[in-house]
């Protein structure tokens, strides 16, 4: 099959959106800028109406949220018109912006243009919300080839390279939808038996969750009502989303938002900490309705849980570790960890394109961990308290590079020190697995027995395990690196999985850039002219930002002035430097601050 002939595969999902091809025998969910595969499902106008779409509108969203469209998954099939800035569009038309910009990315990797695809839908989708994500594919200059559900499409990625029957449950729960499918695999041929679910529960609806708890915490800490205020909103949904994000594999988040409003000419910044314990109990509520559909999906099937072989997981909100805890617990099966849940069902829309194509050699390639690393812990271990319980933090199929972090706590009031075993294995004894490392860290402050003290695993690549303990009220913290954890019973299972690393990225080039309109940016063969454009782009708005700035140093009090002009010189220093990173944090740092005098 030549690139002319390659059908795309793209996942138009709520919170992100990813497109991805079938290759030289395998499936590539491309990079929509560098390093990053997730195209953000925002959409807005700039100052000087040039449409943004991607990160781009996402940063935008905190400033000028009238401004900025996202979550547009969840009007589909309505027919109603959408406002951002002056303009009036319908969700298709909206959603055909995002898509337009994923068939740039493909061209731009294809080299020749991008004209077919396959889109993947909720398997819950009515018949009208099928028909409109159709035509904003058409909107958008593709030729949509089949919508397929994205349980299918998930099943196919996951599967790939399994050729046994298999029942599967696929638990779906994105950024605005959640469902639920039963689903049969045979000989490459997936078959929904029954799905259950609901169009307006997701991710949205956890940060939203986190949203209330921060403005409770304004009104009771400060008096002021952040509700009033839409771009302080916007701001909070944005930090909510990055805590939500960061508890997935961390005890704690830290939520900061300065100079958010303003309370008698003093500036009210936002400032808490959030543990995830807290945080799944906010959820809570949500985690046991979609059990709920998974018990009417498994009864639409004509099946019990003892009949499921494998429980898939899509969407970025599985990623919360109450969902796996929860499905394990309902169902007596773990969740298969070995794909990423939000690229899964774009990769698996590219294996059906290449099907339809007539290609039946494809296989999605990941790297995963082959063992399971954690350490031990004062624990219960059949029926009695036992030193050394194995408290697994990276679990084995887990795909690398991965960081996991665990909250545990001292034994006894006053104690100085906590001995560190690193374990790889499977058993709930860690001293029957292997020890692979141990530190000790000492120094503890004196305080009373439950003392938080945060451990954190990460693993490389390259299979090198870094360990980090800390004691969370004084920031005290050790460490140890274990080159090639991954391979500790031999080099042959670590070869074989760098050269699997090795291949998925073999030939990779540039798949296009993130930011611009969704056709500034492209030459006139309709690929992306490449990061010069953007790069650009992004100057003029750091430099639109700065005159902004300026205009508001005349009226600004003496504190707030130097503020301002530390801000404005951090912008100008990356732009001299053209560091883009630094450029990035700084323009987020002096956009803060302008909403904030602005306001």
């Amino acid at each position: 099959m030549s690139d002319d002939d390659t059908i795309i595969g793209i996942d138009l999902g709520t919170t992100n959106s990813e497109v991805a091809v079938a290759r030289d025998g395998r499936i590539e969910v491309l990079d929509v800028s560098p390093g990053t595969q997730l195209l953000p499902s925002y959409v807005g106008m700039s100052d000087d109406g040039a449409l943004l779409v991607g990160e781009s509108a996402r940063n935008q969203y905190a400033l000028y949220p009238e401004r900025t469209i996202r979550s547009v998954k969840r009007r589909m099939g309505e027919d109603v018109q959408l406002e951002f800035g002056e303009a009036r569009h319908t969700p298709q038309e909206v959603s055909a912006m995002l898509l337009r910009r994923l068939k740039d990315v493909a061209s731009a990797h294809l080299g020749v243009p991008a004209e077919r695809a396959v889109i993947t839908v909720p398997a819950f989708f009515s018949d009208a919300q099928r028909q409109a994500t159709r035509q904003a594919g058409e909107l958008a200059g593709l030729e949509v080839v089949r919508i397929i559900n994205e349980p299918t499409a998930a099943a196919l990625a996951y599967r790939s390279d399994e050729r046994p029957d298999a029942r599967l449950l696929v638990y779906d729960l994105g950024g605005g939808t959640f469902d639920v499918s039963v689903v049969n695999a045979h000989e490459g041929v997936v078959e929904v038996l029954a799905s259950h679910g609901d169009n307006h529960l997701g991710g949205d609806d956890f940060d939203a969750r986190i949203v209330e708890h921060c403005v409770a915490h304004l009104k009771e800490r400060h008096d002021v009502d952040a509700t009033t205020e839409p771009r302080a909103m916007s701001r909070i949904v944005r930090a909510a989303e990055a805590a939500k994000i960061r508890l997935s594999t961390e005890p704690y988040a830290d939520i900061e938002e300065e100079y958010l409003l303003d309370k008698d000419g003093a500036p009210v910044n936002l400032r808490l900490e959030l543990a995830r314990a807290d945080y799944e109990a906010m959820i809570e509520g949500f985690v046991d309705r979609t059990l709920d559909a998974v018990h009417v999906a498994l009864s639409g099937a004509k099946v019990v849980a003892s009949d499921i072989d494998e429980v898939l997981l899509v969407g970025g909100a599985t990623r919360t570790p109450l969902i796996a805890r929860r499905l394990e617990e309902t169902l007596g099966i773990a969740p298969r960890l070995d794909v990423d849940p939000e690229l899964c069902v774009a990769a698996g829309a590219a294996m059906q394109g290449a099907m339809i194509a007539g290609r039946t050699d494809v296989t999605v390639l990941v790297d995963v961990t082959p063992y399971t690393f954690g350490t031990a812990a004062l624990g219960e271990l059949d029926g009695r308290f036992h030193p050394f319980k194995f408290v697994p933090l990276i679990r084995k199929n887990t795909p690398v590079p991965c960081s996991r972090t665990e909250v545990f706590y001292t034994a006894y009031d006053d104690q100085e020190a906590v001995e560190v075993g690193v374990y790889q294995g499977e058993e709930p004894d860690a001293l029957e697995n292997v020890e692979i490392g141990k530190f000790l860290i000492e120094g503890l402050r004196k305080a009373p027995s439950g003392s938080p003290i945060t451990s954190t695993f990460r693993l490389d690549l390259d299979g090198i395990l870094h360990v980090t303990t800390r004691e969370k009220g004084t920031g005290l913290e050790k460490g140890i690196t274990i080159a090639g954890a991954m391979g500790r019973t031999g080099g042959t299972e670590h070869d074989a999985a760098k050269a699997r690393i090795d291949a998925l990225f073999e030939g990779a080039g540039d798949a296009g850039t993130e930011g611009g309109t969704a056709t500034d940016a492209s030459a006139p063969d309709g690929t992306l002219a490449g990061a010069a454009a953007v790069e650009q782009r992004a100057d003029a708005q750091a430099r639109a930002l700065l005159e902004r700035a300026e205009r508001l140093l005349a009226d600004a009090s003496a504190e707030d002035r130097e503020d301002l002009v530390d801000a404005m010189e951090s912008v100008r220093d990356a732009l001299a430097a053209s560091d883009r990173d630094a450029l990035g944090s700084a323009v987020t740092a002096l956009g803060d601050l302008v909403f904030y005098l602005d306001s």
